[in-house]
């Protein structure tokens, strides 16, 4: 009883020391406490003035939190005129301390500062929580974006696949994970429990997601997988409640039919592509007999673009037809698919962003489908018409290249067919 009484002491001491020394102790502003945590200062003493500075920044109002990644964008940038004399210095004496002297003022005080910031436990978190702040402010402070910069490039170092973590998404899942694959669900809602359960529990459905290890509670993005006969249509016989589980026997096709990414913050960082290889592999050993791997995907931009063409001769009346939903399935079809095939941005990439997600990782257009998603959210955006990209194995890499490279859409046979119908 005296040894566990000592060691509740001691304890209880080193509680409170911890307490005293916490980040509520510190009175600096958060201004101070940021140039302390880049001096060397912060060398001694990071973890504390970092998780002083979480928290002061947790109870900023939007007025303060626009001074604060101003701060970060002027006061902790790099000295031009600094960088330029080392450059020169190194140019004429190709010496280490040369280098390590330019290397040093190259890199902005931002990026040390968001280091060390990511030290306290939780901070990672925090930190992709702070650049959703950043993202919002951007529209009306588009300098900040210097600062943006800083974050993406410390965070695609953070998240990048060697610490990511492919788990499986079933019944048997802890709740709170559950509760946020219904939360970001951002393809095909799902209504409460219920729903999700006849997404995960039949043998013929699946659920995957990535995990960074400082966020476990957290999906990074997670795709949703029906496996079937054959390649589906529409979104309806995937997720009827009428449909009969399929045996595994009988499992011929993998259908990536919801992709959702889940941190905002974490926006221009990549995992889709990695997810979805990962998942082929793990799909291909449970189900070796596999012979297709496709998506039954929106169309998000394409009742938009066609809202753009009423002034078009050679597309307004059809335009118009889909806009005003009196157009034929068949001219659906072949005005999603020259959408898909032909419409450009100027960079000569797709302008339908989920086109060009799947075409970057190597996949081909391989169908069109009208009456497809009859939801208000399907009919909103694209008239109900979905597409199956397919990723064939043996291509994804030459797809991959052509479309990097020279934005070459690759399409099957169908799809070529179908944009050739209706001139763009």
């Amino acid at each position: 009883m005296k040894r566990t009484s000592i060691l509740g002491d001691i304890l209880s001491v080193l509680f409170e020391r911890d307490q005293l020394s916490g980040p509520g102790r510190d009175k600096r502003d958060i201004y101070a406490l940021c140039r302390a945590l880049v001096s060397l200062e912060g060398d001694v003493s990071g973890h504390k003035l970092a998780a002083s500075v979480l928290s002061r920044y947790r109870t900023l109002k939007n007025k303060q939190k626009i001074e604060f990644f101003y701060f970060l964008n002027d006061q902790l940038d790099l000295d031009p005129e600094r960088v330029s004399e080392l450059a020169l210095a190194y140019k004429k004496d190709l010496t280490p301390e040369a280098f390590r002297q330019l290397s040093d003022a190259s890199e902005p005080e931002r990026q040390k500062f968001l280091r060390r910031l990511n030290q306290p436990i939780g901070a990672t978190a925090d930190i992709v929580a702070m650049r959703v702040d950043l993202l919002r402010l951007l529209n009306d402070h588009p300098n900040l974006a210097r600062t943006d910069h800083d974050f993406v490039d410390m965070l695609k170092s953070w998240f990048n696949r060697g610490f990511l973590v492919l788990r499986t998404i079933d019944w048997d899942t802890p709740a709170r994970i559950l509760d946020k694959i219904i939360e970001y669900e951002a393809v095909h809602e799902i209504s409460d429990l219920d729903d999700l359960r006849k997404r995960l529990y039949p043998q013929d459905r699946h659920c995957f997601a990535f995990f960074h290890p400082s966020m476990p509670d957290e999906p990074l993005i997670f795709v949703e997988v029906a496996l079937t006969e054959r390649i589906p249509s529409s979104i309806t016989e995937l997720l009827t409640e009428r449909r009969a589980t399929l045996e595994a026997e009988k499992v011929k096709t993998a259908v990536f039919y919801s992709i959702s990414n889940c941190q905002k913050g974490l926006t221009g960082i990549s995992f889709g592509n990695l997810l979805i290889k990962q998942v082929v592999a793990e799909l291909s050993q449970q189900f070796p007999q596999i012979s297709d791997f496709v998506t039954l995907s929106p169309i998000p931009g394409l009742n938009e673009w066609l809202s753009n063409q009423t002034g078009n001769t050679e597309l307004s009346k059809i335009a118009l037809e889909i806009l005003e939903n009196r157009a034929k399935p068949e001219d659906l079809r072949a005005i999603a698919a020259s959408y898909l095939l032909n419409a450009k941005r100027k960079d000569g990439s797709p302008i339908d962003p989920v086109a060009r997600f799947h075409l970057t990782n190597g996949a081909k257009v391989h169908n069109i489908h009208a009456n497809a998603d009859l939801s208000p959210n399907g009919i909103a955006q694209s008239s109900g018409v979905m597409v199956n990209y397919r990723y064939e194995l043996s291509e994804v890499e030459k797809n991959h290249e052509n479309f990097a490279y020279q934005s070459i859409v690759a399409a099957d046979k169908p799809a070529r067919a179908l944009s050739k119908i209706i001139p763009y």
